[in-house]
């Protein structure tokens, strides 16, 4: 299906980066997450660090009538590649790629994940200032400035500051309080009060976001052995609740390993966008070809480093993997996604939007 009415909704900034006769329907965040705030469903947001998997989750997106998004955080796709090999320009053209040769039609989002602030200094903010330049640049349609790692107080000046551009371009934008930890690390779950007065801060300064990442007890990346997932889902809708007098919802990070029943839980706490990444890496390690894979592993192994920092030092191999292999990742990142869209209740999300905005 196509949706006329919300290939309109796409800023000139977009079309022109597009091309006047395409049909590939990249909407703000912003727009996007306003029109859903009050419904309980969760707009899945993909971490794309394998390419190969991109195929399969429009498909599922497609079918399934459902919005999506995608994107990297500043670690996996900086100015010089982060450890995916990827930049803001380079992930966008891959993706429009993909929507143009396989006919998406779906309304989506570019996100830039995570752009995170972790001091004070000058040098760290014009990091993420140039990070964000670029990602505007090349035609992101939303944000998350990360400043979490601070003091609540400097969180507030630094996301105020950052998120000006993207506020005032009408991007879609997402903050966060409370750092989101690891598998394996201990978590300081977000409070409401530091929620709420984040949340009164950068309001005073001018910036409402769409949305606010919180700590709920979640962890990036893959559970150890024998690690228990506490999500403490109470503690999410008592911040959902004090935040939604403003309109601001909720965004879930490290949702890989999480079990279904859970999953299945989030949209009636305030959630209404979810991040998976690992699981997508996960799914293009099991079908790369066993050889190159073996390659990755003593690279990680040798370098002393988690083998997700081996995607960009073998780029090249990964992306020129024979098609067998490719369409195995792509048949698997289907099947996942639907079952995250369903568990999301996403399913049917696009033509919602195209209702809302009739």
């Amino acid at each position: 299906m196509s949706y006329a009415k919300l290939l309109d909704k796409r800023y000139d900034s977009t079309k022109r980066k597009l091309g006047a006769k395409s049909k590939v329907c990249l909407l703000s965040g912003r727009d996007i997450f306003d029109a859903i705030r009050d419904q309980k469903m969760i707009m899945m947001a993909c971490n794309i660090r394998i390419k190969h998997v991109v195929p399969g989750i429009m498909r599922a997106a497609q079918e399934l009538d459902a919005i999506v998004g995608f994107e990297l955080a500043k670690t996996e796709g900086n100015l010089d590649g982060g450890y995916t090999g990827q930049n803001p320009q380079s992930f966008f053209e891959m993706l429009v790629d993909y929507a143009e040769r396989i006919n998406f039609t779906m309304p989506f989002f570019i996100h830039g994940d995570h752009i995170t602030v972790k001091n004070t200094s000058e040098k760290e903010i014009e990091s993420a200032r140039n990070l964000i330049a670029a990602e505007l640049e090349a035609g992101y349609t939303s944000f998350c400035v990360d400043a979490s790692f601070n003091p609540l107080e400097d969180n507030v000046r630094i996301t105020t500051m950052l998120a000006k551009p993207i506020v005032e371009a009408g991007w879609g934008l997402e903050s966060e309080v409370g750092e989101i930890s690891s598998a394996g690390q201990e978590a300081h779950v977000t409070t409401v009060k530091e929620a709420t007065d984040f949340i009164d801060g950068i309001l005073a300064g001018g910036i409402k976001p769409n949305l606010l990442a919180i700590n709920n007890g979640s962890k990036h990346g893959n559970y150890l052995e024998g690690e228990e997932i506490n999500i403490d889902l109470k503690r999410t809708g008592e911040i959902a609740e004090a935040i939604a007098k403003h309109n601001i919802r909720i965004a879930q990070h490290g949702i890989t390993g999480t079990p279904p029943h859970i999953l299945q839980k989030f949209a009636d706490y305030g959630i209404r966008k979810g991040n998976v990444g690992t699981e997508w890496q996960n799914i293009a390690h099991r079908n790369l070809p066993p050889d190159l894979l073996e390659k990755m592993k003593e690279w990680s192994k040798n370098n002393n480093k988690n083998i997700k920092e081996a995607t960009k030092p073998f780029k090249a191999e990964i992306d020129g993997i024979p098609s067998t292999y490719a369409d195995a990742i792509a048949s698997d990142a289907y099947l996942a996604a639907k079952e995250f869209l369903t568990a999301f209740r996403a399913v049917g999300s696009a033509a919602f939007l195209n209702k809302q905005v009739g």
